[in-house]
């Protein structure tokens, strides 16, 4: 995203990456009292919040020091900065609280979305700032689809860190544990979901195909196509989830970046 962003932006957008980053990896990685995790979120909560409000605030840390920066440069009353830093951080702030216990169905839904919303108000503000983009319901879809895959995905692996990413009233409905990865019950949902993440990838992508700046929309196909070729490996595996993700042949995923973009740009050229 850093080689797409706006010229004058891409430093506000390294900040943002490098802020979120930081206290993502605290609470997943190196706080471990469930106690100091969630005194350490309430202090980034408040810190924001005093930032919005002009507060003078002290004794901040050099990663501290990087959202307080970065929202003294937003000068734009409801602005996409702001909603991304907010609702990213809800979401970052969900994660402290949710870990080591069950989970709705209706909370996950409310999770996809507010990512969804982060996701696409941080593309939107950091690439072509001035420009007009379209309202639409389905703005933020492909992204949503984007949080379902990667919940997929990181399925196992975030149940060995205390995280459950199946809503607790199927798990009892089915009467399902957390390892029951060969179950008709595990697999019907991974299918579900599966169905769900293609619809709103589908509706997501005529969207980003409105959009005026060929920056943002290849910044969202990119985005977009490393979570669908996880799609494709789970169909393929006949829903059936993988501990582990990560190997596949990076010179063709770089290959099939490349020729995505030449796509992308050929449709955006069409059109004008």
């Amino acid at each position: 995203m850093l080689l797409l962003a706006d010229k004058g932006l891409a430093g506000n957008c390294f900040k943002g990456y490098a802020y979120f980053r930081w206290i993502d990896d605290q609470i997943d990685i190196d706080i471990h009292s469930p106690k100091t995790r969630v005194g350490f979120i309430n202090r980034q909560k408040k810190i924001i919040n005093d930032s919005y409000e002009g507060k003078v605030i002290k004794g901040l840390s050099p990663e501290e020091k990087i959202i307080t920066e970065l929202i003294s440069s937003d000068t734009v009353k409801n602005s996409k900065l702001k909603s991304f830093i907010i609702n990213f951080f809800k979401i970052i702030e969900f994660d402290a609280y949710r870990r080591g216990k069950d989970i709705t169905g209706k909370k996950l839904d409310w999770y996809s979305v507010t990512l969804g919303q982060a996701v696409t108000d941080c593309l939107q503000h950091f690439i072509g700032n001035k420009a007009q983009y379209p309202e639409s319901k389905d703005r933020c879809k492909a992204a949503i689809a984007a949080h379902i895959t990667h919940m997929l995905r990181d399925l196992r692996e975030d149940i060995v860190n205390g995280y459950v990413n199946i809503p607790i009233e199927y798990l009892k409905k089915y009467r399902l544990n957390l390892d029951d990865i060969y179950a008709d019950a595990f697999i019907n949902f991974v299918k579900e979901r599966v169905k769900v993440a293609r619809k709103y990838f589908k509706l997501g992508k005529k969207y980003i195909d409105t959009l005026p700046v060929l920056r943002c929309k290849i910044a969202g196909y990119w985005y977009h196509a490393r979570f669908e070729r996880i799609l494709k490996i789970i169909e393929r595996d006949n829903y059936i989830l993988r501990e582990d993700y990560s190997r596949g042949r990076s010179l063709d995923n770089y290959a099939n970046l490349a020729w995505l973009t030449v796509e992308v740009s050929w449709r955006h050229f069409a059109k004008k």
